[in-house]
């Protein structure tokens, strides 16, 4: 779901273009997934949970980077929220447009890189990924840019997990294009924001089964970071 960057597939594709054809291939049936969508009362109550959780209950400015279908912008809305999202698959983002009109939701979504949206420089209070960092060519270029997308005080909060997978479908012709490939080791994200002088840096387990509707195979995490105020921010 990242723009063109990184070596790319066999038919001169960039990495970044081979990911998003992977992602509008699965666009159709992507909610069926229990990873991915709503499969049930009680998975549905654990992800309002923890959205409220993440980004309290002030109204915020929300940004949710490669979106998809519009999972966490749509239920950021819901929570009284002002959310937007951007991805670079076009057949996600009519799924997540379908979803956001049905639910009378006023969210933005606008095909864009996640790894450099298209906003001016402190726009919004709060930036959530899920599942999106291990696809980009350029992590580090993303955290950069997300930084400075936050207000002071604003926060990052990324849903990831360490899988170890091997690479499959379009993902055969790229994952060595993609640093963090498969998922990584919570503690390796926080470093990362850690790097970019986000502060506050916390890892907090995502292993409830309600999350996921069973108990993980492998570890799922948020790990959340907030952009300094004003003064620290100058400096840093």
């Amino acid at each position: 779901m990242a723009a063109p960057a990184g070596r790319g597939g066999r038919d001169g594709a960039s990495a970044g273009q081979v990911v998003a054809r992977h992602w509008n291939r699965r666009a159709a049936d992507f909610d069926q997934g229990a990873s991915h969508g709503l499969l049930n009362q009680a998975q549905e109550e654990a992800w309002r949970a923890l959205i409220a959780r993440i980004a309290g209950p002030a109204p915020l400015d929300v940004l949710d980077v490669g979106c998809g279908t519009g999972f966490l912008a749509l239920l950021a809305a819901e929570a009284g929220h002002r959310a937007s999202g951007v991805d670079m698959a076009d057949a996600m983002l009519a799924q997540a447009r379908a979803k956001a009109a049905a639910r009378k939701l006023a969210v933005a979504f606008l095909r864009a890189d996640a790894e450099a949206p298209p906003f001016a420089e402190h726009s919004f209070d709060l930036i959530v990924e899920r599942h999106v960092i291990w696809t980009l060519p350029d992590p580090t270029r993303a955290l950069r840019s997300w930084r400075t997308l936050l207000r002071p005080g604003g926060r990052v909060a990324l849903i990831e997990g360490d899988w170890d997978m091997a690479p499959k479908d379009e993902y055969e012709a790229v994952h060595a294009s993609l640093p963090l490939f498969g998922g990584m080791p919570g503690e390796h994200l926080v470093q990362l924001l850690r790097a970019w002088n986000f502060a506050d840096v916390a890892l907090q387990p995502l292993m409830d089964p309600a999350l996921w509707t069973e108990t993980p195979s492998h570890p799922r995490y948020v790990v959340i970071g907030q952009r300094p105020g004003e003064d620290e921010s100058a400096s840093a």
